[in-house]
């Protein structure tokens, strides 16, 4: 064996990180003259243990499983979309513009066009920088990040100038129609009896999970998917093989675009049912360290979008109930992404020659 085993790469060596991004944090808890294993009860109890918990937790789940693997469809490409939080903004105009542009009869109806409405206009926004790399060689990350804030600057306008409704000092839409509120998960039959009305986690969350399923089609069992798994190893391999660069790079983004706008059909026609400014909230940043820590893979992306799910509700509870501050979730966040980014090959290196040594020793 002249390498650790696969396993070890998607399950081990996360989970080594994890534990030492939490360590950190027990460590910054005590600093702070707090206890760290009532912090953690606070937490686990708050996020999972009660269905009002988990429903937020599945909620917040669900936004980075869409940014997650909008994240991860382009790195496969050796594309670092930085813009998901920008094509999530533009993907929440697609979903307003599209329930509030009929009376609709039924929400699945309004569901299959917001749907389509956010998936249109994140991939939209993302052709932009997709086309400039490919054909101008705008570095992608750059380009990206500069249309998060256009992206928000043009929400701004619509809200403030054209979206809100006369008489209204909010800037946000009007509140959709009847028919296009998603059910929550307490109206799903057999769910009714474990969530709370209360809770904002809604059918969206299946539409999470086939994408995942989706995502995991495209990448490994399709011909595309092959093709953007080869340019992404090795452009010049690919170029050889016939494979053009300016369609994968379009492709891969536009795929990108479309799953960080269909984002928005979670908090915008799910739970605000309305759209207002700042509704993506960072979970298009939040997703590169979920495609990060799951290490690009549907299964990987939905674990770890729960285990960030669980960290904002968790840190939630955690201010409620404790003197420690809100803030110090966004210092764990940084931690697990500290460590799971930056510093994997701290953990990587070491684990990987443990492996290489211990099948010399057997051999």
């Amino acid at each position: 064996m002249d390498k650790m085993p696969k396993w070890a790469d998607l399950a081990l060596i996360p989970a080594i990180n994890l534990i030492i991004a939490f360590a950190i944090s027990a460590l910054v808890i005590l600093a702070i003259g707090e206890d760290p294993v009532r912090a953690i009860q606070v937490m686990v109890s708050g996020a999972l243990g009660s269905a009002y918990g988990w429903g937020y937790t599945l909620y917040y789940a669900t936004n980075f499983i869409f940014t997650g693997l909008a994240v991860a469809v382009a790195f496969h490409a050796s594309q670092f979309n930085i813009g998901g939080e920008g094509q999530a903004t533009l993907g929440g105009l697609g979903v307003a513009i599209v329930c509030l542009a009929l009376p609709w009869p039924h929400w699945t109806l309004a569901l299959l066009a917001a749907s389509l409405g956010a998936a249109l206009f994140g991939a939209a926004w993302a052709a932009i920088p997709a086309w400039l790399q490919a054909r101008r060689g705008s570095h992608i990350v750059i380009t990206t990040i500069m249309f998060n804030f256009i992206g928000a600057s043009l929400l701004n306008y619509m809200l403030v100038n054209v979206m809100r409704p006369v008489g209204s000092m909010d800037p946000a839409t009007a509140r959709f129609p009847a028919g296009a509120k998603l059910p929550s998960l307490h109206d799903i039959p057999g769910l009714g009896g474990v969530f709370s009305r209360s809770v904002p986690a809604n059918v969206t969350l299946f539409v999470a999970l086939a994408a995942c399923w989706l995502v995991w089609l495209l990448i490994w069992r399709t011909r595309l998917g092959y093709q953007i798994r080869a340019y992404g190893k090795s452009e010049s391999a690919a170029r050889y093989a016939g494979i053009s660069p300016f369609r994968i790079i379009m492709v891969s983004m536009l795929i990108s675009g479309a799953l960080a706008g269909m984002m928005a059909i979670n908090n915008v026609m799910g739970e605000a049912e309305r759209l207002v400014l700042n509704a993506v909230e960072g979970a298009g940043f939040i997703g590169i360290a979920v495609a990060l820590m799951g290490r690009n893979h549907p299964v990987g992306v939905l674990l770890a979008a729960i285990l960030f799910g669980f960290l904002y509700q968790g840190g939630a509870e955690l201010a409620l109930e404790t003197s420690i501050p809100r803030e110090l979730i966004t210092v764990i966040q940084a931690l697990v992404i500290l460590f799971t980014g930056a510093l994997d090959n701290m953990v990587r290196r070491p684990v990987e020659r443990l492996f290489i040594a211990t099948a010399k020793e057997a051999k």
